[in-house]
């Protein structure tokens, strides 16, 4: 066995491997996780140097030209965004500064701040150009951040290097609630991940056994703030602008690392009512979905998960 770490995108990186040559599965630990940090380079906001904040800056201005897998990436986004009837939307940017989740920990916006911040979200903002890979923004203030979806990514790119350098059995997890697994532990029947708060039936925490697969983990309390009694969790609805206020967490499982990131974010903004929906259109995913059922009671609503 064995174990590496690194911290990335604001996040512990955590990564168990099992194999009979420690040299090979050390070497090719380093390589997954060297692309984590390098898409960390290339998809972070927050790092000035980075070419999503390129794209940030001057994409209003004119169509910037980006690298292949970058532009697919985008693509990917925007017809996820239009999957989930806008619940998930890399395009959040401006509303997470307006509610003062970008960097900070959160804080009432002024009217007028949202509003403008309002108008400047959404994928139609956004034009991408098959023939010349050129990202351009329609007005000034547009800001791509893609939040946990990238986190997901860089675990599952991290994941298919492991499998390129061989690796049969390996766990890897960015900060507890993103987790992509290759095969099973030596004699065991899965990887067993037992989630935590509000998950619990019965007194007991629901378990999930992973094989091959990824699982992520969408929740509001994750980072918050109260203001006049009420409290502001750091997911937005970019429909509406303003924080989730009855999920209080969704779990996804299933193929794709990134593809769970995009499914828990948009089960969290739109809630148990969607959960059926979500099974349809992307089958083979399973999930659970904790939320407010009124003021005394959580409930759990569950498919396959």
């Amino acid at each position: 066995m064995v174990r590496l770490s690194t911290h990335a995108m604001a996040t512990r990186f955590e990564l168990l491997l099992y194999g009979a040559d420690e040299v090979r599965l050390r070497a090719a630990g380093e390589e997954a996780l060297a692309e984590i940090e390098r898409l960390e380079a290339q998809l972070s906001c927050y790092r000035p140097d980075s070419e999503i904040s390129w794209i940030n800056a001057h994409a209003a201005d004119e169509a910037v030209r980006v690298e292949p897998r970058l532009f697919h990436l985008l693509k990917h986004c925007a017809a996820f965004t239009r999957a989930t009837d806008g619940a998930f939307d890399v395009t959040v940017g401006p509303l997470m500064r307006a509610w003062h989740f970008a960097g900070d920990s959160g804080a009432l916006p002024a009217a007028d701040e949202l509003e403008a911040a309002r108008r400047l979200t959404g994928m139609h903002h956004v034009e991408l150009d098959d023939e010349s890979y050129t990202v351009g923004f329609k007005q000034a203030g547009v800001r791509l951040d893609f939040g946990a979806y990238g986190k997901g990514y860089a675990i599952e790119r991290a994941i298919d290097s492991l499998k390129e350098n061989g690796v049969a059995s390996a766990l890897l997890h960015g900060g507890t609630s993103s987790t992509a697994v290759i095969g099973r532990p030596p004699a065991q029947a899965g990887w067993r991940i037992q989630l935590s708060e509000p998950f619990k039936l019965n007194e007991q925490f629901i378990t999930v056994d992973l094989v091959g697969e990824a699982l992520s983990v969408s929740a509001t309390h994750g980072k918050a703030f109260t203001a006049d009694g009420r409290t502001y969790g750091h997911v937005i609805d970019p429909r509406t602008g303003r924080p989730v206020n009855r999920a209080l967490a969704a779990a996804v499982a299933g193929q794709s690392a990134s593809t769970c990131e995009v499914l828990s974010t948009a089960l969290l903004v739109l809630g148990p009512a969607w959960l059926d929906e979500m099974t349809e259109r992307f089958v083979g995913y399973r999930a659970a979905v904790a939320y407010q059922e009124n003021e005394a009671t959580t409930a759990i609503a569950r498919r396959g998960l």
